[in-house]
């Protein structure tokens, strides 16, 4: 997003890395927070498993966290400020709303402010279609929440935790996910359309919007399986899905960047 609003790559390279450290230490406290249940459902992950202790883990956390902001602080105090509501959000998830079913809002949140830290990274203004783009990525973040949600739903729920994928149920939380993502994958091409995107630049974002359709299709076949293999295939799913989203995300951004419409 920031190269989309005319940065250099060094200059990019700034809220990639606080991007990238921010990540690292919402990650690592969640991690932190779930060692407990994750002994008992998730015993692979590195604390469980012997690899870090829980206070190593803490101390990168925090270690993360903070440089994530003064990264951002580097480039000046609005990219610092949102990486604070950035870790935040993050944080929200991990202490509070992490098992609960108001799971994915950090995710329909977090995802939105993705682009708009990229772009404040290179132009002091908001891109004139801040709204639109807001909006499908808060659609967007949605749906991932909802396919990653569904990868733990038999462990939610032996754990006594809830989600929004568990309390919907499985095939009813795939088939809203697919839902959301066709109203995701339509608005991207009705708006793709509207603003005259290269033909290049549709076919990357076909391709996106092709994959996570085809990530949605695979949740939603897996959610309705009871074979053994049906946890795998919805992980491949979510993978897909949000593989997709950014191809997808890049490509419509990048070619309304290039046509000025922005």
């Amino acid at each position: 997003m920031a190269l989309a609003a005319g940065a250099t790559a060094t200059e990019a390279a700034l809220p990639a890395v606080s991007m990238i450290l921010l990540q690292f230490g919402i990650g690592a406290a969640n991690d932190v927070v779930d060692a407990p249940r994750d002994a008992g459902r998730k015993p692979d992950k590195p604390i469980p498993a012997g690899l870090v202790s829980r206070s190593t883990a803490a101390a990168i956390g925090v270690a993360c966290s903070t440089l994530g902001v003064v990264v951002a602080a580097a480039h000046g105090m609005p990219l610092a400020g949102l990486a604070a509501v950035v870790l935040a959000i993050g944080l929200a998830y991990d202490l509070w709303l992490n098992g609960t079913r108001w799971s994915w809002v950090p995710f329909a949140v977090g995802i939105p402010i993705l682009p708009i830290y990229g772009w404040l990274a290179a132009r002091s203004a908001l891109p004139e279609l801040t709204p639109l783009i807001l909006a499908v990525a808060f659609l967007e973040g949605a749906a991932l929440a909802l396919a990653n949600g569904l990868v733990d739903v038999e462990r939610d729920r032996g754990a006594g935790d809830a989600s929004a994928a568990s309390s919907l149920g499985l095939p009813r939380a795939a088939w809203v996910g697919l839902a959301i993502q066709d109203v995701v994958v339509m608005a991207a091409v009705i708006t793709g359309w509207g603003i005259g995107l290269t033909r290049g630049s549709i076919m990357v974002a076909g391709v996106g919007s092709l994959a996570v359709l085809a990530g949605a299709g695979t949740s939603l076949l897996a959610a309705r399986s009871s074979h053994p293999s049906a946890i795998e295939r919805r992980e491949l799913g979510w993978r897909i899905q949000a593989i997709g989203a950014a191809i997808l995300a890049f490509a419509w951004i990048s070619g309304a960047a290039q046509l000025g419409r922005l």
